[in-house]
C-alpha cells in the first residue's frame, strides 16, 4: 500500500525477495577474506537498524586517522564524530569508533576489508554502532548498510546510503509497520527528521 505525500510515499510491505540475491553476495564476497576477519553481512532492515544497534546518532566527521592498533596487531582507522543529535544510547558530544583496516603511512601499508565504510572528513552522517567488540572495533551495523550520508539539497537535509528504502521495513511479518516518507523520484532518499522520527518510533515500541 502506498500514501502519496507531495514529493514522498509512505511505503508499508514490499516483497522481500529482493534480498536473496545481496545476500548471496554478501556471503561469497566475505568468505574470502583471512579467517580472522572473515565476515557474513545478511541485509538488514530499518527496523533490525534500528533496534539492534546499541547506539545511534547524526554526527559530522572531525577527523581520521589510520595506524597500526596496539591493541589487535592490525591497522585501523579511527573515526572522531561530533554529535549533533544522539538519537539511541549514551555518548560524549565528541565519539571515536575504531574500524579495521586503512593505510598506515609510517609502515606504507594498506589493509583493505570489502565493506567496511570510510568516512569523509566534514561529511555528515547517521550512524548505527554495535556494541564494541572485545579488541574495541565498532563498525556500523551491517557494516556500510548502518551508514547513512546527510546532504542539504535546496535546503533539505536528505539522507541515503544507496540502498532502497521502499524495501520492507521488518522481515517478521507480525511485526508493527512503522512507514517512512521517502522521495517518490529517488526512493534511497528520505528527510533526515522521518528519518530519525521513525528510528526512535522503533525504540519505543
Amino acid at each position: 500500500m502506498a500514501v502519496l505525500t507531495d514529493r514522498y510515499i509512505h511505503f508499508d510491505v514490499i516483497n522481500f525477495m529482493k534480498h536473496y540475491f545481496l545476500k548471496i553476495i554478501l556471503i561469497l564476497s566475505f568468505s574470502f577474506l583471512p579467517p580472522a576477519w572473515a565476515t557474513s553481512v545478511l541485509p538488514l532492515s530499518l527496523e533490525q537498524l534500528s533496534t539492534q544497534a546499541s547506539l545511534i546518532f547524526f554526527a559530522e566527521v572531525v577527523s581520521n586517522e589510520s595506524k597500526l592498533d596496539e591493541q589487535s596487531g592490525r591497522i585501523a582507522t579511527f573515526t572522531e564524530f561530533k554529535i549533533v543529535d544522539l538519537i539511541k544510547g549514551g555518548a560524549e558530544q565528541r565519539h571515536t569508533i575504531k574500524q579495521i583496516g586503512g593505510y598506515d603511512a609510517k609502515s606504507n601499508t594498506r589493509l583493505f576489508i570489502h565493506g567496511v565504510p570510510a568516512f569523509q572528513v566534514g561529511n555528515n552522517y547517521v550512524v548505527f554502532l554495535p556494541k564494541e567488540s572485545n579488541l574495541g572495533f565498532s563498525s556500523p551495523l551491517g557494516l556500510y548498510q548502518g551508514s547513512y550520508t546527510v546532504t542539504t539539497i535546496d535546503g533539505e537535509q536528505l539522507v541515503s546510503n544507496g540502498r532502497n528504502l521502499t524495501e520492507p521495513t521488518s522481515t517478521n511479518s507480525h511485526a508493527v509497520q512503522i512507514p517512512l516518507a521517502i522521495n517518490a523520484e529517488k526512493p534511497s532518499q528520505s528527510r533526515l527528521n522521518d528519518f530519525i522520527n521513525t528510528i526512535r518510533s522503533y525504540n519505543t515500541q
